[in-house]
């Protein structure tokens, strides 16, 4: 038996036009599996399977924590991940993805393994943006920040730089800053063309 076996749904052999599933997606599962952006978590997936006349309809429902690693200070923290997906499977000769939410099976087959895809759907459930709550960071690595930071090119200490609660100016906040003449000179460029 495979460690993905428990993934496997027989769509051919499927009796009823709607059926059930619920996975657990552990440690053990994401290590298994092996992907770059998940290593740690604990995930539940509710999965409704419907027949219609023509596809199969995948519908799965995603709720959990994931650890990944924080964006400014490099340490594990739990991220809630929450998604709604959909996939379409049909049976055919070969298998092929034909599109971002059709699969299509070989019929002789009559199965998918969903192992991965519901590893994609977290993954993809992932803000971009990860950062422990304000004030919840390594202390060790905020004041390695704070000592090689620098404010203005003159400024040879950043002694409040990287505080917990001012960090929305330097991660994207709107904040002036002096330019440089130089661009000045080459946008005149532009505005004669």
């Amino acid at each position: 038996m495979g460690k993905f076996d428990k993934y496997k749904i027989d769509l051919k052999g499927m009796q009823a036009d709607s059926c059930k599933y619920e996975f657990v997606l552990d440690n053990l599962f994401f290590a298994d599996i092996d992907g770059p952006e998940v290593q740690k978590g604990k995930v539940n997936v509710a999965l409704v399977v419907k027949k219609t006349s023509r596809a199969f309809e995948l519908n799965f429902q995603t709720d959990g924590i994931v650890c990944v690693p924080c964006d400014r200070c490099l340490d594990d923290m739990e991220q809630p991940v929450s998604s709604t997906d959909k996939l379409l499977v049909k049976f055919g000769h070969e298998y092929a993805e034909e599109n971002d939410n059709l699969i299509v099976i070989p019929e002789e087959e009559g199965e998918i393994n969903v192992a991965w895809f519901m590893y994609e759907f977290v993954a993809l459930a992932i803000p971009m943006k990860h950062v422990h709550a304000p004030g919840k960071c390594n202390k060790a690595m905020t004041s390695k920040l704070n000592k090689h930071m620098r404010v203005t090119p003159d400024d040879n200490s950043a002694d409040d730089a990287f505080a917990p609660d001012e960090d929305a100016n330097l991660l994207g906040g709107e904040e002036e800053t002096a330019v440089d003449p130089r661009w000045d000179e080459l946008k005149k460029i532009l505005d004669n063309n």
